[in-house]
């Protein structure tokens, strides 16, 4: 190609020379030079291209360029001079010749300008192939020096060693490779031996070290591949690391059951060698939802084939369940073994969620770890950042994942059986475990355990309404056998003793309402104080810091049972609760002797007061007074309010329930010791009283059909629909229990027993009301049901002690003497009617027969002010009633009526000690109407409705004796009064 190049140079610079010589040459032409003569010079080539570009069209060029012929691209030796004269004919004419002159000059100049082009277009690129070229030169002149002084060495060395040393280099060379043989045939023999040293390592647990030996020997054996053995060794060691990493899964598999933090480090030091971090991760999720379905599997097959074994004596039964699904193999658990499985199913469960939370705990302080030691100027790892927050996330999320795999184990556990049947402590049992696991799970990952809570309500509101109905039954019995005596308690009697109560002790003792009037707090070990999250970023406090090292929160505190101490010690006391001569806490005016009229004022008091009895009566006087059928109800309100704690969905019902126990017992009450009443219930009770009872028998009470009217037949039947469970027979006083006795006062004793022991029992309702309410939820029943008929308890005690206080005096005989008195008489009589001294006879018989009362249970303040209230009222109505009797009196009669009332007013002021005396105002203001003149009595009848018609009548007709046209203007005005009452 060069030469073909050099020819057209050549070829160019004779056709130059030949046109400059030429006349028929243009003369404005320049001859093409070589480029190794002379450089083509930019301005030179951009004239040549310019004025050929002009002067020739490209598309004659193409022709003419084409019309060559082929013998002058021959790269061989081409003579063209000769060629050209061959062609010659043998007659020359020169016409012909200068044609062909002309036309090789044409095709001459489109050969140059046509190699022209080519040499522009590649002169950049010529320019960089003679730099390379000058380079390569360069180069080759420096290996050329490199050459001649190893050359002028080796001559050196010819001259100057000796064969003997050129030997020993010999040798020494064979020495290092013989010695790097050496080194390959070891680390090949080493290579053979690792199997042994890396099983070695699993069996230590050393997985790191296993881990790294294998990396470093698949590394070996990548530099050793030349080798034959070594290139089979390689997919054995290949082999061999799955196998490692198999053991290394089976290794990450035990911390679901068990965790060691030595241990887990290992394994996870393992994986980050292998560069499996995230898949670490995976992997120990699903084994610890394969290890939730095993483990509950485990162990209710381990209780299913351990009873059906002791039933068949034999295996067969518990291969037939292994086969079994676990929905299927829940109910084959017995009623004796669901309790114990529960309880070691949950503990199992609880196993398995330590680990879990260890295992968060464990990163976390790893993470913390190395956050501390790190230097702060080093590079960040992105791998390990994004491994870090990529096993950070998955532990967050696989909290609620776990909780939801053991949410549904127990409740499936716990829908495969029939638990209507269990005992109560049972079935309390049976929430106490699975409210702690619901407190567990809360702590876990701070879930509400829906399944779980729905699966126990589903269970715990079939049960209870069982359970309701079978307790009302059973309270109706206590009741209608009940002998209303007292049940000798310690004066320091609390509720919270029960243990019932037991488990709630510390729950109420620190319960207090907000100051805000708002929701109610507690602060007791019974509610978790447990910092945690929904990530589970925090770990302290709680169960799982609580039993971080052994244990677990079902191993205590479900079976524990203690002894009750509540009730006095009285076998010291053969006169019964106290001795006669204890008998210093009795109120004085129960200590009083009657008052006899002749010795004056003076009161004897008739009984001593040694010292060695003194504890014993004021122990018994301060001792709560509640029945045997109290302590029932409150033992029966303890259950349902651990059911009401432990269960919360049914909290509201169950409290209800428990509302409906001392609405019975309120109502029984009411029923035994009222139903005696000899006086008009009008204005003995309010409202909340008179409509909580109408509630109670509507709702509570069985209606009787023999008493009610057919239309109302349906209604009886849409009740027992509705409320079957809640409603309860018409309850019967037992018949043990009398009444009617005189110097009992009427079975005062039984009255007052029944009535205190129901306001005690109110009481005690009231100390629960704020936590029955924060259980509630703020229920509008709850409320309702404590501002009315715990409210309004202790106002039965007015119409139970009516009964006493209106049979204790005679009143008509009281009547009829007073119908005796001659109310005309002219002069002021300075002697009291008979009828007085019969009557406060009468009334000390009764203060008599009240100590002797006394003297059997306590008589407190308030029962002692109520009967004297009620028989104060009574009297006060009954003088009246008298006075009002009276056809006709006189201003002496109205007199002797003052002293009456007056005398009777300081005898009864020494045989009570209530001040003021009540209904006082009532007969002084009635006697004072008599001296009212005609014009002022018309507008005191106006303001004093609390006198009956009758009363009111018999005073106008007195006090107007000698006016006929007042009298009956009077009598019209409290006619129209009676109408308007009435209406």
């Amino acid at each position: 190609m060069d030469d073909l190049k050099h020819k057209f140079l050549i070829f160019i610079n004779k056709q130059g020379l030949h046109s400059r010589t030429s006349p028929t040459s243009p003369s404005n032409e320049e001859p093409v030079r070589s480029p190794s003569e002379e450089g083509i010079g930019p301005s030179r080539t951009s004239q040549l291209e310019s004025r050929h570009t002009i002067e020739r069209d490209p598309l004659a060029d193409q022709d003419i360029l084409e019309s060559i012929e082929l013998e002058y691209f021959n790269n061989g030796d081409f003579d063209p001079c000769n060629h050209t004269i061959k062609k010659l004919p043998e007659s020359l004419e020169c016409e012909a010749i200068q044609r062909d002159l002309h036309k090789l000059r044409q095709q001459q100049l489109v050969v140059s300008k046509k190699v022209l082009q080519l040499i522009l277009q590649k002169q950049s690129t010529f320019n960089e192939e003679f730099s390379r070229i000058l380079e390569v030169q360069h180069e080759l002149q420096i290996t050329l020096g490199v050459c001649r002084e190893g050359r002028r060495d080796l001559n050196m060395a010819k001259r100057q060693f000796t064969t003997a040393s050129l030997g020993i280099l010999a040798n020494y060379r064979k020495r290092q490779l013989v010695q790097g043989l050496l080194d390959s045939l070891n680390t090949i023999k080493t290579l053979q031996r690792t199997e042994e040293r890396l099983q070695e390592l699993l069996n230590e647990g050393n997985y790191p070290g296993a881990i790294a030996l294998l990396l470093e020997c698949q590394s070996a054996a990548s530099t050793y591949r030349h080798f034959t053995c070594v290139a089979a060794l390689s997919g054995k060691l290949q082999d061999t690391l799955e196998m490692t990493e198999e053991q290394l899964d089976q290794a990450l598999a035990k911390v679901c059951s068990h965790f060691d933090a030595d241990h887990y480090s290992k394994v996870q030091a393992a994986y980050r060698l292998l560069g499996k971090t995230q898949m670490a991760m995976d992997q120990l999720h699903m084994h610890f939802s394969s290890a939730i379905h095993n483990t509950a599997f485990n162990v209710v097959h381990g209780y299913v084939e351990l009873c059906s074994g002791a039933a068949q004596d034999g295996q067969a039964g518990g291969n037939t369940f292994h086969k079994k699904q676990y929905k299927h193999l829940c109910t084959c658990v017995t009623a004796e073994s669901f309790i114990p499985c529960l309880i070691d199913l949950c503990k199992a469960l609880w196993g398995i969620m330590h680990s879990y939370h260890q295992v968060i705990s464990w990163h976390q302080r790893n993470d913390s770890e190395k956050l501390s030691t790190d230097g702060v100027s080093e590079p960040v790892d992105f791998e390990a950042s994004f491994n870090k927050q990529y096993v950070r996330q998955k532990l967050g999320n696989g909290l609620s994942r776990i909780w939801h795999d053991v949410q549904a184990r127990i409740s499936t556990f716990l829908l495969g059986s029939d638990l209507a049947w269990y005992k109560f402590d049972e079935f309390l049992q049976v929430l106490s475990v699975v409210h702690r696991l619901i407190e567990v799970g809360e702590e876990f990952c701070g879930s509400k355990s829906e399944d779980l809570q729905n699966s126990i309500k589903k269970q715990s509101s079939n049960y209870f309404r069982n359970y309701h109905r079978d307790s009302l039954e059973e309270l109706r019995i206590f009741l209608e056998n009940e002998s209303w005596e007292l049940c000798p308690v310690k004066p320091d009697f609390s509720i919270l003793q029960l243990q019932e109560f037991r488990s709630l002790r510390h729950v109420l003792k620190s319960w207090k309402p907000r100051s805000d009037g708002g929701q109610t707090t507690v602060s007791s070990p019974d509610c978790s104080s447990s910092n945690h999250s929904q990530d589970g970023s925090s770990i302290t406090g709680g169960y799982f810091a609580r039993y971080s090292e052994s244990g677990s929160p079902f191993d205590i505190g479900l079976d524990d049972v203690h002894e009750e101490d509540i009730l006095a010690n009285i076998g010291d006391e053969p006169s019964g609760y106290f001795s006669d001569e204890s008998d210093e806490d009795i109120p004085e005016e129960l200590k009083k002797d009657f008052v006899d009229e002749n010795a004056g004022d003076t009161v004897t008091n008739k009984h001593s007061k040694p010292s060695s009895k003194r504890t014993s009566r004021r122990e018994f006087m301060k001792a709560p007074i509640l029945t045997n059928t109290t302590l029932t109800v409150l033992r029966q309100c303890g259950k349902y309010l651990q059911m009401s704690r432990l269960l919360r969905p049914i909290a509201c019902e169950v409290i209800i329930c428990m509302t409906q126990l001392f609405d019975y017992y309120l109502y029984a009450v009411h029923t035994f010791f009222t139903a005696d009443l000899p006086v008009s219930s009008h204005s003995l009770y309010n409202l909340k009283l008179e409509a909580s009872l109408k509630r109670i028998q509507d709702n509570l009470i069985v209606p009787d059909p023999s008493q009610l009217a057919e239309s109302d037949s349906d209604h009886i039947e849409n009740t027992r629909d509705k409320n079957l469970l809640h409603q309860v027979p018409q309850p019967h006083i037992s018949s043990v229990v009398d009444l009617g006795q005189q110097e009992s006062l009427h079975g005062l004793a039984e009255r007052v027993v029944a009535v205190e022991s129901l306001v005690f029992l109110a009481k005690q309702l009231e100390f629960l009301q704020s936590y029955l309410e924060h259980l509630q939820g703020g229920s509008s029943y709850l409320q309702q049901f404590f501002s009315q008929t715990v409210a309004a308890t202790s106002e039965l005690r007015r119409p139970v002690y009516m009964c006493v206080s209106a049979c204790a005096v005679d009143f008509r005989v009281t009547l009829v003497l007073m119908s005796k008195v001659n109310w005309e008489v002219k002069e002021v009589m300075s002697q009291h009617s008979q009828y007085v001294d019969i009557l406060l006879r009468e009334l000390q018989v009764f203060s008599m027969r009240l100590e002797e009362v006394a003297m059997r249970i306590p008589i407190p303040r308030e029962v002692y002010i109520t009967l004297w209230e009620n028989i104060v009222h009574l009297t006060s109505n009954t003088f009246v009633e008298g006075f009002s009797n009276a056809k006709k009196c006189s201003n002496g009669g109205r007199g002797l009526m003052q002293l009456d009332f007056t005398q009777f007013l300081s005898k009864l002021e020494k045989l009570t000690s209530i001040r003021p005396i009540p209904g006082k105002d009532y007969v002084e203001q009635y006697v004072k109407a008599y001296y009212l003149p005609e014009a002022a009595l018309e507008a005191w009848v106006k303001e004093h409705n609390e006198y009956s018609c009758k009363q009111l009548l018999a005073l106008v007709s007195c006090a107007c004796q000698n006016n006929k046209k007042t009298r009956q203007r009077l009598t019209a005005i409290i006619e129209d009064m009676e109408k308007i009452v009435s209406r």
